[in-house]
């Protein structure tokens, strides 16, 4: 701590510390600016072929521009010090967050995951990967700046051979299937990653674990990542695309996820939210917290100040100082002695004459008893109606609110109405034929039901009428079916419109019929178009010399369609000699595009042949064999030998067919 690398950064505190690095806080002193200092571990730099690589990785990552991406200022090496000089963001990373918040609603979570294809895409159009895409690589800074860190450093790692158990648990969780079973990586590599992240930020947990890095990469290989709950539809499968096992399924690259990304947001009517940073709370979670003092009753509340004054306890009274007062009679007066002296008895006195209490009648008695009693009730009756009556509109009196008419209104004006009546939406899209796109179908309760105010409502939603999803070529049967289904279609299979494919597997899909985008009606079928595996390959097979019937029958047997030529080269008769095919023979035919092969027959009619000489061996056989003559070459056959002479002497004229000799030098 404390000390300089290449006598320029000073390092101080520590921000991080792994399993291949740990990251100081530090110190440009030539810049005077504060940066953040990686140095790897010993054990890697001891290696000088990783030295080398971790040089060229951090100058490629230096190349990458863009305000997502963590700047990397220098790099060097000091002694046996390797280490790397990066833009310092204060604040935290994403696992902190994650850690800290749990799951994240989903317009946060896209507005980190946003910041981050857009490096990853500038990265991808650069030629890098970033191989190493994890929560704790996304550095979330002040006001919820996102920066994505460590480009290059993973296939620098990679490549030495030596990475800790502790480095690969952290990251197996993130690699894509490619990666487990052959370490190659590309841009689909990095929107696996991605995928990944974006799984654990709305299910607040990644979608594989296990105690061990061979478990957690198992279930990358042979699992499919499962779907989030409690998230929209199109949320979700938009992470399960990203995710796919097979990389032909995902996305191409960071920038065709982003895309994507933005159109389910906006679908979803997902609005940019601001990026906690971490360790920061919610202002409603603040509390100030103030020690309580004691207050005489009737006395003068504290102030402010008192409140937060130290408590001094008052003193005791001291023992010594109290004086005991005496509880017995008091002394005699002065000059009277204490000694008792007997006195004579008093006279008994006479009890005074007691008046006789007047007669009462009875029934009068009755009467005001009962008058009294019903005075009493009636008062308690009174008091209990009205505590009754009070309590009740303090329950019911402005709690309540009415259900608006919404059905036939558009989605904006039906949030408007349902603001007014102190009511929240939960909007539900679904096909229809007949009702537009974003007008209101129905709602849930219905309107003039009375309802508590803020309470959620369900709004059905139009969206017009089904259009078919665009369904990425090679996915399963069912996974298409899922998606058709979802849009408000029915998926059906017709064997005679399913094609061959080169690359996708039988029985996957490569197509759908009508095309995607197309608006149809609710239920409507969508017809599944399945590979047939690879096209069959059907060789042009050599005809030549054969009569036309032998010609045809042989092309039938090979699956291809015989064609005769027209004009001089059109056959005469059955028995017509075949002198050419085009295709020519051996050429490899696709059915699907092309299975016709054209005949050329030798007729009986004459030909001039043509001079040949002092012509390279290959230009005179095509202008003889052109001219409707079999060639044969003597002495030297090479392509570039020069014809010194030919049997059949020029402009003679011979019938189309026969075999003229050359002779090459």
């Amino acid at each position: 701590m404390g000390g300089l690398l290449e006598q320029r950064y000073r390092v101080d505190s520590v921000l991080a510390r792994g399993g291949m690095s740990t990251v100081y806080r530090g110190r440009d002193t030539r810049l005077d600016r504060d940066v953040a200092i990686k140095v790897m571990d010993p054990h890697l730099t001891a290696d000088p072929a990783f030295v080398a690589r971790f040089e060229r990785e951090a100058r490629a990552a230096a190349q990458l521009h863009h305000p997502a991406v963590v700047s990397v200022h220098d790099q060097g090496v000091d002694g046996d010090q390797v280490y790397l000089v990066m833009e310092l963001i204060d604040g935290g990373n994403l696992r902190d967050l994650l850690n800290q918040r749990g799951k994240l609603a989903p317009a946060v979570a896209l507005s980190i995951l946003g910041p981050v294809l857009s490096a990853l895409g500038a990265a991808h159009r650069a030629g890098l990967v970033h191989r190493d895409v994890k929560p704790e690589n996304v550095l979330i800074g002040p006001g919820g700046q996102v920066k994505v860190a460590d480009f290059g450093l993973a296939r620098a790692i990679a490549e030495n051979g030596v990475t800790s158990d502790s480095e690969i648990l952290g990251t197996v969780a993130y690699l894509s299937p490619e990666q487990v079973e052959s370490g190659a990586a590309d841009a689909r590599s990095d929107v696996y990653a991605a995928g990944i992240v974006l799984y654990e930020m709305l299910a607040g947990q990644a979608p594989y674990r296990g105690e061990t890095a061979i478990s957690v990469a198992y279930q990358h290989v042979n699992s499919d990542v499962p779907s989030v709950p409690e998230i929209p539809l199109a949320l979700d499968t938009l992470v399960r695309k990203a995710t796919r096992r097979d990389p032909v399924l995902r996305p191409a690259n960071a920038d065709a996820f982003l895309a994507e990304l933005e159109r389910v947001g906006t679908d979803l009517g997902l609005t940019p939210q601001p990026v906690p940073v971490p360790g920061s709370a919610p202002e409603n979670d603040r509390t100030v917290i103030m020690r309580p003092v004691p207050v005489a009753v009737g006395a003068t509340p504290p102030s402010a100040a008192e409140l937060t004054r130290p408590v001094v306890p008052k003193p005791s009274l001291n023992s010594a100082a109290m004086t005991t007062v005496s509880t017995g009679p008091p002394p005699p007066p002065p000059g009277i002695s204490g000694t008792r002296t007997m006195q004579r008895p008093e006279p008994p006195r006479r009890r005074p004459p007691q008046k006789k209490k007047p007669k009462v009648d009875p029934v009068e008695e009755e009467r005001k008893r009962r008058k009294k009693l019903f005075t009493i009730w009636g008062s308690v009756v009174v008091v209990v109606a009205i505590i009754v009556g009070l309590f009740s509109w303090y329950v019911g009196a402005g709690r309540y609110t009415e259900m608006p008419s919404v059905a036939g209104q558009s989605e904006q004006n039906a949030m408007v109405l349902l603001s007014k009546a102190d009511l929240t939406g939960l909007v539900e899209k679904v096909p229809s034929n007949d009702v537009p796109n974003g007008t209101v179908i129905s709602s849930d309760p219905g309107p003039g039901a009375e309802l508590r105010k803020n309470q959620q409502v369900k709004l059905v939603v139009s969206r017009g009428r089904p259009v078919v999803p665009f369904i990425n070529t090679g996915v399963d049967e069912a996974a298409a079916t899922k998606d058709i289904e979802a849009a408000g279609l029915k998926a059906v299979k017709d064997a005679t419109k399913d094609a061959f494919h080169d690359t996708v597997p039988i029985g996957k899909v490569v197509g759908v019929d009508p095309r995607p985008g197309t608006a149809l009606a609710l239920d409507a079928p969508v017809t599944l178009i399945l590979s047939k595996g690879p096209p069959p390959r059907l060789p042009v097979p050599n005809v030549t010399g054969k009569t036309k019937d032998e010609a045809v029958a042989e092309l039938q047997r090979a699956g291809l369609e015989a064609v005769d030529a027209g004009g001089e080269d059109a056959p005469e008769n059955n028995g017509s000699r075949v002198v050419r095919t085009d295709p020519p023979a051996g050429t490899v035919l696709d059915p699907t595009q092309n299975k016709r092969v054209t005949l050329f027959y030798q007729n009986n009619q004459e030909i001039e042949v043509p001079d040949v000489t002092r012509q390279k061996v290959r230009e005179a056989k095509e202008q003889l064999e052109q001219a409707g003559l079999r060639v044969k070459v003597e002495f030297n056959k090479s392509n570039n030998a020069t014809v010194v002479n030919q049997s059949i002497p020029p402009r003679t004229r011979v019938k189309r067919g026969t075999e003229i000799t050359i002779v090459g030098l």
